[in-house]
């Protein structure tokens, strides 16, 4: 192969995409990834407890896939991926018998009156849905492209940006309190926003509760038949289609700068490959500036801003074989792609305090996917997958090794508390603490699976730092393309669409 015009370091869903873009404008584009075996960083599949079960291995439900322009221009569905939606999208249960779940607007008419929480809330939530969905397009193209982004914001509509910014700007928790009276409900929205690691009383965190919960009344949270590294080999295919090559076993070691441009990337066995145009980072922001780019070509104050970039909390994910479905309780959850557990407001702030403070939280808030409800391809006849993983400190006295299985436990029971008969299914268990996210995906530091914290001061002009924050580095010749850019995590593919136009006018 001639050397390429682009080299993308890292295959993640925006590396490829923005890997794709440019390939597509007739640029030719080598991604080396430094996995051995697959491509996708996050967005992959594998059998990590027993054959026959497909777990998917980070961002397994997508919601901002198919609300984001990059996927509704790249044609996935003709190359493998058939989207698939659960009767309900998320269920919010506590062990006191209250609940709230959010369903499609479609099939939200079949469901009881008081699904979430109580009538006046269900009355009060599908008003919401409805209003959202009349510029659900428009408004989630706004959020997602780059900055500062005026003529997007101008087609949402001033009369909708006045009410968006004052959800936007408050705490998960004043949001829930302003627009909902019962606990089951309040407790949703600041749930949501724990996918990041904005607790309840964080300012923008109604931002991120606006956008999971909302577009759960619309597109819902999809999964992929068959895992989701099916997205990732259908962007592959793309790539190919267009002239692209993904280089697996590759690790990126250091960009070579001469001239004051970047000039190569030197792999971890030595191997210097050269970059005509331009060398794109689909990784976190501190390791390109501070890892990857020789020190004396960035400059001190950029070098600076690098080490004060700080990732989100840690993740501790367990996956599970399980003999048969888990027999929740709440009817809902037994049909609900995501259910989450957190019993209040008030306990969600203290797991949030618990975490910030270096401690396991005892009473840990937990995402649970149930993708094999929906999937039977992703386990034997009658067997089913399910996931749970929560927000830790990425370090413990006393280290992971010792604190692994028991925090294991711990969730467990907080499963088996609102489903009885949880743990006789269990066949099999498969551990992941931030240091073993981290060992598998060097992007995922500290066990961050956002690529940075979500807090106000890295978020819009501020990500990863002012003033690089529209794609370009300090460096000539370099882009930062990961989730560590605007728009931040999702799997929405945005931050490379983002970037790919970046470099094309560069070009």
């Amino acid at each position: 192969m001639r050397d390429p015009d682009v080299i993308v370091v890292g295959s993640g869903p925006n590396g490829l995409v923005a890997a794709t873009k440019l390939a597509e404008r007739g640029l030719s584009v080598l991604v080396l990834e430094a996995h051995p075996r697959r491509p996708g960083g996050a967005l992959g599949s594998e059998e990590l407890t027993l054959p026959g079960f497909v777990h998917d291995v980070g961002a397994a439900f997508l919601p901002l896939a198919r609300v984001s322009r990059a996927f509704r221009e790249l044609p996935v569905e003709e190359h493998g991926v058939r989207w698939l939606n659960a009767p309900i999208e998320t269920t919010h249960p506590a062990p006191d018998g209250s609940s709230a779940c959010i369903a499609r607007l479609e099939v939200a008419s079949t469901l009881p009156r008081d699904y979430f929480g109580n009538e006046r809330d269900t009355g009060q939530w599908e008003r919401l849905a409805r209003w959202h969905a009349t510029f659900e397009r428009p408004l989630f193209d706004a959020i997602l492209a780059p900055l500062p982004a005026l003529r997007a914001w101008m087609r949402v509509g001033l009369v909708r940006v006045a009410p968006l910014a004052r959800a936007f700007l408050s705490s998960s928790a004043r949001l829930a309190e302003r627009w909902f009276e019962s606990t089951a409900a309040r407790r949703v929205l600041p749930s949501l926003a724990l996918h990041g690691d904005l607790g309840p009383h964080d300012v923008l965190g109604g931002s991120l509760a606006y956008v999971l919960a909302l577009s759960a009344s619309t597109v819902g949270y999809p999964i992929v038949q068959g895992g989701a590294q099916r997205l990732t080999d259908a962007l592959v295919t793309l790539l190919e289609l267009h002239g692209g090559h993904v280089r697996l076993g590759a690790r990126a070691a250091r960009i070579v700068v001469r001239g004051g441009r970047a000039r190569a990337v030197v792999l971890e066995g030595g191997e210097e490959i050269p970059a005509k145009h331009a060398i794109v980072a689909d990784t976190f922001a501190s390791t390109l500036l501070l890892e990857l780019l020789p020190h004396e070509a960035v400059p001190s104050a950029a070098l600076a801003a690098a080490r004060q970039f700080r990732p989100g909390f840690g993740t501790f994910k367990v996956d599970w074989a399980l003999s048969g479905p888990v027999p929740w309780r709440d009817g809902a959850a037994r049909k609900s792609a995501t259910v989450h557990v957190g019993a209040s407001i008030d306990e969600l702030l203290a797991f949030t305090n618990a975490v910030r403070a270096g401690q396991l939280p005892e009473q840990p808030y937990l995402v649970v996917g149930q993708q094999s409800l929906i999937d039977p391809t992703r386990a034997p006849a009658g067997a089913h997958t399910l996931y749970a993983y929560t927000h830790v400190p990425s370090t413990v006295p006393g280290g992971w090794d010792a604190e692994r299985a028991r925090f294991a436990d711990t969730i467990e029971d907080r499963i088996e508390a609102l489903a009885p008969g949880f743990r006789a299914l269990v066949l099999e268990r498969h551990l992941s603490a931030p240091p073993d996210l981290e060992r598998r995906n060097e992007n995922l530091v500290g066990g961050d699976l956002g690529g940075g914290s979500s807090v106000w001061t890295q978020q819009l002009f501020l990500r990863p730092f002012f003033p690089y924050f529209r794609y370009r580095m300090p460096v000539r010749g370099v882009y930062l393309c990961s989730s560590s850019t605007h728009p931040g995590g999702g799997a929405h593919g945005m931050c490379g669409y983002n970037r790919a136009l970046r470099v094309l006018d560069d070009l």
